[in-house]
């Protein structure tokens, strides 16, 4: 059964598009005119603030439609639509910095790294207490959680330890960057494509209490029962995700330019550029993990943040090498040695967090007080 468009698009949704779209037109006109130079701070202040407040809202009208379009197809596709959408505008952020005028050469191991400590210890540590304080102890699949670690160890490791070993630390040479490119992305295909096939019962929801194992057998056998697809709806709610994406495609060279004056006015650390991309992407997927940790959905939530950061890894590195080989610019991805022991105890940590089936609030005060220290070394490395 269908429904009637106007039922599907919320008047909030409207709004939310008129405003991101009537933004774009202001900076397709009158874009050169407002960041002439110089640029005063007051501008810089008030186009930050619009900038920020209508990619911020256009990135919460996408994980509506996405959440929508996910309880119609099921899980695991609503969250890799969910997952794919959000690291699709980070993507196009980091490659707004970096094709910018502004030489950022670590602005994508930045934004890994600072998404890295975001999603795996704050958001997964909110999770692990906000679900424990209102379900206690919860239940997950263990063994599509180890698959997401062994992924991350893989990636991460390929990705931001070996260039510090390479003839020039920090980067790639030319034939590295193409195996690597190339590699990544088989490699984070061929998840997918067995998260979304032969794999799929991994990355579900295990059934509690003792009827576990014999419903998990049962699930093996015969596939689970859908409701029929409302194609008309799927493709409403598709159109408008994407309405809602290209703005904050058309505005991140804009963001891209007033983030790095600011930065440099106030004297602050490069990397908090990429912390910045970090947070206005991964905000309104943030709460949808937390929200879903608390209604006892934790292999959801679980999806939603260690999923993120395989996607990050397996789109972002192939991404920004492509850039620099194509534009001959710098693309730095080795970590620092500070950074490598916040990036060893994470994934230990997060090793040790799902090595059983169930998940504590204590496992969660561990990761978030891990965060903290990242932030504190963010500021005073």
């Amino acid at each position: 059964m269908s429904h009637p468009t106007n039922r599907l698009i919320t008047p909030f949704t409207w709004l939310r598009l008129l405003g991101a779209w009537l933004v774009v037109a202001v900076f397709m006109f009158y874009g050169n005119s407002i960041m002439a130079s110089p640029l005063s701070a007051s501008t810089a202040i008030g186009v930050f603030a619009l900038l920020f407040i209508t990619i911020l809202a256009a990135s919460f009208g996408v994980v509506h439609e996405a959440d929508h379009l996910a309880e119609q197809l099921g899980e695991p596709y609503g969250t890799l639509i969910l997952t794919l959408s959000i690291v699709a505008i980070e993507v196009i952020l980091i490659a707004a910095v970096l094709l910018g005028p502004a030489e950022t050469p670590s602005i994508a191991r930045d934004s890994i790294f600072a998404v890295m400590m975001i999603i795996m210890n704050l958001v997964m540590g909110l999770c692990l207490i906000a679900g424990a304080l209102r379900q206690g102890e919860q239940e997950y699949n263990a063994q599509g959680t180890s698959s997401y670690l062994a992924m991350i160890a893989l990636l991460t490791s390929v990705s931001l330890l070996l260039p510090n070993f390479s003839a020039s630390p920090g980067e790639f040479s030319r034939p590295q960057a193409i195996g690597v490119t190339l590699l990544t992305l088989l490699l984070y295909g061929t998840f997918l494509w067995q998260q979304m096939t032969g794999q799929r019962r991994l990355f579900l929801q295990p059934p509690a209490g003792a009827m576990r194992i014999a419903a998990a057998a049962k699930n093996t056998e015969q596939p689970a029962h859908h409701t029929p697809v409302d194609w008309p709806s799927l493709l409403v709610r598709s159109a408008v995700l994407l309405a809602l994406i290209l703005p904050i495609v058309l505005l991140a060279h804009h963001l891209a330019l007033v983030t790095d004056y600011g930065i440099a006015a106030a004297g602050l650390p490069a990397s908090v550029g990429g912390v910045l991309i970090a947070i206005i992407v991964f905000t309104p997927e943030s709460i949808t993990a937390v929200k879903a940790a608390r209604h006892n959905e934790m292999q959801r939530a679980i999806n939603l943040c260690l999923g993120a950061f395989v996607s990050t890894v397996g789109l972002t590195v192939p991404v920004v090498l492509i850039i620099g080989l194509l534009t001959g610019k710098q693309v730095l991805l080795g970590i620092s040695h500070s950074e490598t022991l916040l990036f060893a105890v994470s994934l230990l940590l997060s090793l040790l967090t799902f090595n059983g089936q169930r998940t504590t609030a204590l496992q969660g005060a561990m990761h978030l007080c891990l965060f903290a220290v990242f932030a504190l070394l963010l500021f005073y490395p």
